[in-house]
């Protein structure tokens, strides 16, 4: 009995992070913010699908924290997630079966949409008003 969310290998997770990469490194407005913060990118590359691997393939490779990393880098802002997520759809789209691309991709929106969330709000103990 499998215990992955969909069907994928690991290859093919390593192959749509690849090209994704490829893709950002290309893209006017989020190439420059991954340029800052990315100087080795096959180990980013190995992190990102070791993270996917977690998600996807219940996999325990991946150690890390995506919010912490994403709030210390200090310029990920909201309005990026839309381009990312369009960007990576449009990978998915490309290099996997309909079935598979849209499961990954409702995954990775939900993951966005926690990580915009956990941005927009900064920790600390909630704020009370009488």
């Amino acid at each position: 009995m499998s215990l992955k969310r969909f069907e994928i290998t690991g290859p093919e997770i390593d192959c749509v992070v690849a090209e994704f990469y490829r893709e950002i490194r290309k893209n006017p407005s989020l190439a420059p913010i991954f340029a800052k913060h990315v100087s080795d990118w096959p180990s980013h590359e190995a992190k990102i699908a070791s993270f996917w691997k977690h998600a996807i393939l219940l996999e325990r490779a991946y150690e890390g924290n995506p919010l912490s990393v994403h709030r210390a880098a200090g310029d990920i802002r909201e309005e990026m997630f839309p381009v990312w997520l369009e960007l990576f759809d449009a990978v998915l789209q490309r290099t996997l079966p309909v079935a598979t691309a849209k499961s990954w991709s409702a995954l990775a929106h939900r993951i966005g949409r926690g990580l915009r969330y956990g941005l927009s709000h900064k920790p600390g103990p909630p704020k009370l008003r009488f």
